[in-house]
């Protein structure tokens, strides 16, 4: 039985396919909106279109940005010759927090998973093996301590190995399983600095 309008019923439909959120808290979500000033119902609304038809992948890292090339990929005070493989701009964020890696990034946008059909084509791996026709020293790979995530790290390890480009994993400290965006910035700190050459 519906026992508000159609529209909030809707508006929780809505919110409740964000990943994360369930019909309780979607609801909770849903009477806040319709309760806040206009105003700001618009700014909502606004920043979100304009987040979603803006922001798009740095033509470097795969990061999201809303410029051609990512803040991180146009510093001049980054490493640019050492690059972190992760899985997701969440990782990515996950190890920024930390304020201690001092390189760059390439953002993959997944893991190689047989069993869901996602393959090395399916993935940024083809444009990671393009930068590192530039000046690289090392490839630091921060794949998720998941099976996916280790199978990637393995098939991007035997990748980059012939080339004589150093290749590392963090180290442990991240939990089997465990995903990075998750982790706290001490243990991924640790994980960075206890990194082992593959």
């Amino acid at each position: 039985m519906n026992y508000y309008s159609d529209y909030i019923t809707k508006l929780t439909e809505e919110l409740g396919r964000l990943p994360g959120i369930g019909h309780k808290s979607a609801a909770r979500l849903a009477y806040h909106i319709i309760n806040m000033p206009k105003e700001s119902v618009k700014e909502l609304t606004d920043v979100i279109t304009a987040a979603r038809e803006k922001v798009r992948y740095c033509s470097r890292c795969f990061n999201l940005t809303d410029a051609e090339v990512c803040p991180i990929c146009s510093s001049e005070k980054r490493n640019q010759a050492q690059i972190m493989v992760v899985e997701n701009p969440r990782d990515l964020a996950a190890y920024e927090k930390t304020g201690k890696y001092e390189g760059v990034y390439h953002v993959l946008h997944g893991a190689i998973s047989p069993v869901l059909g996602i393959g090395p084509a399916d993935i940024k791996l083809k444009e990671l093996i393009k930068r590192l026709e530039g000046d690289i020293e090392e490839l630091i790979i921060a794949t998720n301590s998941s099976l996916e995530g280790e199978a990637t790290a393995m098939y991007i390890s035997k990748l980059v190995k012939p080339t004589g480009i150093k290749v590392s994993r963090i180290a442990s400290g991240v939990p089997v399983g465990g995903d990075l965006e998750y982790i706290d910035e001490v243990t991924l700190l640790r994980a960075l600095e206890g990194r082992v050459t593959l």
